[in-house]
């Protein structure tokens, strides 16, 4: 059975446990991508990540972008919003469709 994860500073994930995601609350790069590459190799279908966490794992992630599972989706985090999450989304959806549907640029 197919699991869903949530990875980011305590602050920002601490609430999806009451939604039943296992939360791995990580700030510290390298332990971060181990967690990451663990799940990913085991039951776990989705992956949210916060903003901040993820952009410390970038490269990890580009490769993961590439396997049909985990999806890792980007969600903001208590510090706020950076961008990168709507960025990716953007570019899912021009790679997906063939061109900017979202933005019109």
């Amino acid at each position: 059975m197919s699991r869903i994860a949530v990875m980011g500073d305590i602050d920002s994930i601490y609430g999806f446990g009451a939604l039943g995601f296992d939360t791995f609350p990580f700030t510290e790069q390298t332990e971060a991508a181990k967690k990451l590459r663990e799940l990913a190799d085991g039951d776990y279908s989705i992956i949210y990540m916060t903003e901040a966490l993820a952009e410390k794992l970038s490269d990890l992630i580009d490769h993961y972008r590439e396997e049909l599972r985990p999806a890792i989706i980007l969600i903001p985090g208590v510090s706020g919003n950076t961008g990168k999450g709507i960025e990716l989304v953007k570019k899912s959806v021009e790679q997906a469709v063939g061109s900017d549907i979202i933005f019109n640029n």
